[in-house]
């Protein structure tokens, strides 16, 4: 669990195990649970997450929507959709993005002070890591400089270790 600076962690683990304010889930547009992250997510939290879900109507990509964390040891859950990379590779960069820097306004609005992130899109949208993670951690960056006065810790859970491995390369550069 190396800290790369006083506001970003990395950590290689489940996201549904952690402890913190906020985890974000990798979800499906139609937010109903699906695979990868997005149904480990709904399967931890319980049968109330799917009903919370049905009620929010949905989400686009790029857009974050919050429900309560239900019976993960996390409070809340900030759903957001990917791009398909395959799909909109003019305009997956400015949506990925877009999933971050939402995900940090819904965290702060809800007074956060912990968000475990997933690698959003990197799963079966096929957005691929050596893209996506300068993008995460670009936003990530930017997004905290321009809210100084928010103390907000963000962790990058990876599930699995070539995740943890491209994160923890990249953020060696970053920080140096």
């Amino acid at each position: 669990m190396p800290f790369f600076s006083q506001q970003l962690e990395l950590r290689q683990g489940d996201i549904t195990k952690l402890a913190c304010d906020v985890i974000v889930n990798a979800a499906n547009s139609s937010l109903m649970g699906g695979g990868g992250v997005d149904g480990a997510i709904h399967q931890a939290a319980g049968p109330q997450l799917a009903v919370a879900c049905r009620q929010l109507h949905g989400c686009r990509t790029g857009e974050a929507k919050i429900t309560p964390g239900f019976d993960l040891p996390a409070k809340y859950i900030i759903h957001t959709v990917g791009p398909r990379y395959r799909d909109n590779k003019k305009t997956a960069a400015q949506l990925l993005a877009a999933c971050y820097r939402n995900s940090l306004d819904l965290a702060a609005q809800y007074q956060a002070r912990q968000i475990a992130f997933p690698a959003i899109a990197t799963g079966i949208y096929g957005y691929p890591l050596a893209e996506a993670i300068p993008i995460a951690v670009l936003t990530i960056q930017k997004w905290l400089n321009q809210h100084k006065n928010k103390q907000l810790q963000v962790i990058f859970c990876c599930y699995d270790h070539l995740t943890y491995q491209n994160y923890q390369t990249y953020l060696e550069k970053f920080v140096k």
